[in-house]
């Protein structure tokens, strides 16, 4: 890592996230004041596919499948700070650097996921969970839900862009897991 990356993660690490409802995405209703998304994809049938799609989920798969990088890369885990990394196709630049912090994990029989929490710096404000789940029927889904509000002066210039830039990175985050799965 870089002696930039390296600058960024420990300023990340010592802040604490942009908005109050940490770990709402856990359950319950997602909190109000926020933009809300939550897409699902069923992936298969079985505790197989569970715990495939849910260890893929734990290692960041949503994420590296759709081109953002993630340092440190190792499993989510409560309490972890990363920051994703994203670089435009064909350009090295504009590049972002996203950081985050993981700020709930479950790994039960029926889910395997996590949720990560905006940091300074991120251009947006809120949360994003990955949940990996096997209802009472043996049926397999992925979820991803978020509550959001743009934070970046770019992000808010750019208001329809930043919005159509979530849906689709949140589609993505779909298809490779189903992908995997």
């Amino acid at each position: 890592m870089g002696r930039d990356l390296r600058r960024r993660l420990a300023a990340a690490r010592a802040a604490a996230p942009t908005y109050p409802e940490v770990g709402a995405t856990r359950g319950g209703p997602l909190p109000d004041g926020y933009a809300h998304l939550r897409r699902r994809v069923h992936l298969g049938r079985g505790p197989e596919v569970l715990e495939r799609a849910g260890r893929y989920v734990l290692g960041w798969g949503s994420q590296l499948g759709t081109g953002f990088a993630v340092h440190p890369n190792a499993p989510a885990e409560e309490g972890a700070t990363v920051l994703l990394r994203l670089t435009l196709p064909g350009s090295r630049w504009p590049r972002l650097v996203i950081p985050c912090r993981v700020v709930w994990t479950v790994d039960e029989p029926d889910r395997i996921g996590f949720a990560y929490g905006t940091l300074p710096g991120h251009p947006e404000c809120g949360e994003e969970s990955f949940l990996v789940s096997m209802d009472a029927d043996g049926e397999v889904w992925f979820e991803v839900a978020a509550f959001s509000r743009l934070a970046a002066w770019y992000a808010r210039l750019g208001r329809p862009v930043a919005a159509l830039c979530q849906y689709l990175a949140i589609e993505r985050y779909l298809a490779a897991v189903a992908s995997h799965s």
